[in-house]
């Protein structure tokens, strides 16, 4: 285990520029981002779940260049969403997801997020009210927009190196509010005692994992 956590470190000094990079354009998303931006990270965040990132980030593009992020049907959708798993149930989501955010025929998905006291009651509300989004998804897509700095996205990279650090037992098969807040505090103790932030160990982990640094 100790090799493994000097290896994360190596690879954490080679690319923090990058990240810290990544994290401020984040940052940026929603200091200048337009709504329709925000709502394309939250489409992004419904398609990911056992889908490869780099082809859910092309379906929103594709989508956003057809003007169907917001006004597409859910088999107009369906039609963009190339090689992402349980892309019938998705379309549904997105369509559903923009329905959530439309006040008076306008998507107002930022003021309704900024409406929450904290980053965590605003991904308990997301967890709980957008189809699709569990708190994995809702802690990504907070991320992505420049909030959350120690949210833990629990995809199945990052599992996967908690379990080679010790950090947890076993993988499980599904993670409910009260075990994913309880491998959160863990992965938190252990970005404190590693002493690379949480919001940083995330990415150098999926960086570890993929070689690259994505979203």
């Amino acid at each position: 285990m100790e090799d493994s956590i000097k290896e994360m470190k190596k690879i954490y000094l080679s690319v923090q520029h990058e990240i810290t990079s990544r994290l401020e354009e984040f940052k940026q998303l929603w200091k200048t981002g337009s709504e329709e931006d925000v709502f394309a990270e939250l489409v992004f965040c419904i398609l990911t779940p056992q889908s490869r990132a780099k082809l859910c980030w092309a379906a929103v593009n594709k989508l956003a260049d057809k003007n169907l992020l917001l006004k597409g049907s859910k088999n107009q959708i369906l039609k963009e969403l190339d090689g992402v798993r349980f892309k019938y149930k998705k379309a549904g989501y997105i369509v559903e997801a923009g329905k959530q955010f439309l006040t008076e025929g306008k998507i107002n998905i930022k003021p309704q997020i900024s409406g929450f006291s904290d980053v965590y009651d605003a991904r308990d509300w997301m967890a709980q009210n957008i189809k699709g989004i569990g708190y994995k998804e809702a802690s990504h897509f907070l991320r992505n927009i420049g909030l959350a700095e120690n949210l833990a996205i629990l995809d199945r990279h990052i599992l996967k190196n908690l379990k080679l650090f010790g950090i947890i037992e076993k993988i499980p098969n599904s993670i409910l509010r009260k075990k994913y807040l309880e491998i959160e505090k863990r992965m938190e103790e252990f970005a404190e005692k590693v002493k690379i932030p949480m919001s940083h160990l995330d990415l150098v982990l999926w960086y570890k994992e993929t070689g690259e640094i994505f979203k």
